[in-house]
């Protein structure tokens, strides 16, 4: 900074009495420029500690009593899923009605326990019952008809057979004859006219047998293709009538197999429609199902082991069937009961299942919080060592359960991260984390 000095020419006063004593006395201050060099200065470390303290563009304050932070670790990490089991029949018969009818009579009530065939309602229909015995009446009657045709097949078959054997024994009488007067013939005891015509005779005899033989061969086979086709329309028309006689029997309805019936509340004057269903039987036990995170479905494999808790005895289970439908971001599994089931449960109860994915394993760990569904694992927010800050990283999570999530890569054991949901500053790089 420059100080430029002015020099002010003053001018002497006139010589008077005591002038020696008075003299102008120079003020001493700031000049203009300096004070505006000064206030540059100020302004200038104004602007630069706000811009020290004031958030980044791309940062946010939250309070940190609103947080949850956690210490990453190492530990025992256990694979497995805490899931929510439904008691359902392993195997589920449905009772429905084949004909439809007017209900008679209840003879169990739901819940009951039945035995295969037991009658469990009767139903009627009177138009049924006039249909299938007009059915019947027709049937019978083709059934007749289809009698008499074999009845007169057979005797046709008869007759061929008799004029086969007359023809037969004419045929040998007129050989017998010819033989006879053939020699006579030649020593001239017999007429010539009557040896031709014995020979004549015999050899018309003959052709006819033949003619009858031929006849009688085509006639054969004619008759066995008729009667085959004849006996086959009788097994149709038979098994037709089979149906039309069960259609009955199906008023009356019965068990198909053993088992609890459930689901089953007709009434008595009740109307039914065909096909209509009535309930349903459960037998062979039952079986949990269970639904599972999208997540998990490439690890969830037919045959891993699960265990439930049902009255303070843990049962073991088997992963019997996964179902790869994904409905609203889960998909669902059947599991068996290992040994033996638990005996007071109910369908539609619901059990904590607990499935083991693998063996327990040594591992890099940070506590399972709701900031996973939406990092997806991707990204977490880590605490500064003054816990005044929290920023964004790109790390590589491996394994979950309810507890705890496996750390693979970009976490230190002893750092400190967000474990809480990150809903409202999720897009932003950095937290400034304001105490109390």
């Amino acid at each position: 900074m420059t100080v430029t000095t002015v020099h002010t020419k003053v001018q002497k006063p006139a010589a008077h009495s005591g002038g020696a004593m008075d003299r102008v006395i120079e003020r001493k201050g700031l000049s203009k420029q300096v004070k505006l060099a000064i206030a540059s200065a100020v302004l200038l470390v104004a602007v630069l500690l706000f811009y020290l303290t004031a958030p980044g563009a791309n940062s946010q304050t939250v309070a940190a009593n609103r947080l949850t932070i956690s210490t990453v670790q190492r530990g025992t990490f256990d694979d497995f899923i805490p899931l929510r089991g439904r008691v359902t029949p392993l195997v589920s018969v449905y009772l429905d009605a084949i004909e439809g009818g007017r209900v008679e009579e209840v003879l169990v009530e739901d819940g009951a326990m039945v035995h295969k065939g037991q009658l469990l309602a009767v139903l009627s229909n009177a138009e049924l019952q006039l249909s299938v015995l007009a059915r019947q009446t027709e049937v019978t009657q083709q059934i007749n008809s289809m009698r008499s045709q074999e009845l007169a097949l057979a005797q046709t078959r008869l007759q061929n057979e008799r004029a086969l054997i007359e023809a037969d024994l004419a045929t040998q009488k007129a050989q017998r004859q010819y033989e006879v007067q053939r020699p006579l013939a030649e020593k001239g005891f017999v007429a010539g006219r009557v040896i031709r015509d014995s020979r004549d005779e015999y050899d018309a005899n003959r052709r006819r047998s033949a003619v009858l033989r031929r006849q009688q061969a085509t006639d054969e086979r004619l008759q066995s293709r008729q009667l085959a086709q004849l006996s086959q329309t009788a097994a149709v028309l038979n098994s037709g009538l089979g149906i039309a006689r069960s259609s009955l029997d199906a008023l009356n309805l019965r068990a198909p197999v053993s088992g609890q019936l459930t689901a089953f509340s007709i009434q008595v004057g009740q109307s039914l429609d065909r096909g209509e269903r009535l309930g349903q039987i459960d037998t062979e036990g039952n079986k949990l199902v269970a639904l599972v995170d999208e997540f998990y479905l490439g690890r969830v494999q037919e045959g891993q082991m699960a265990t439930a808790e049902v009255g303070g005895k843990v049962y073991r289970l088997k992963l019997a069937k996964i179902y790869p439908q994904v409905r609203n971001g889960t998909f669902e599994v059947d599991f068996h009961f290992v040994g033996q089931a638990p005996a007071n449960v109910q369908r539609g109860q619901t059990i904590q299942t607990k499935l083991t994915l693998s063996d327990p394993t040594k591992a890099v760990l940070i506590p399972n919080g709701a900031f996973y569904n939406e990092t997806r694992g991707n990204w977490v927010f880590v605490v500064a060592p003054d816990g005044r800050q929290a920023v964004k990283r790109q790390v590589r999570l491996g394994r979950r359960n309810a507890e705890y999530i496996e750390v693979l890569e970009g976490l230190e054991v002893g750092e400190r991260v967000l474990t809480s949901p990150y809903t409202g500053f999720a897009e932003r790089d950095r937290l400034d984390l304001q105490k109390d």
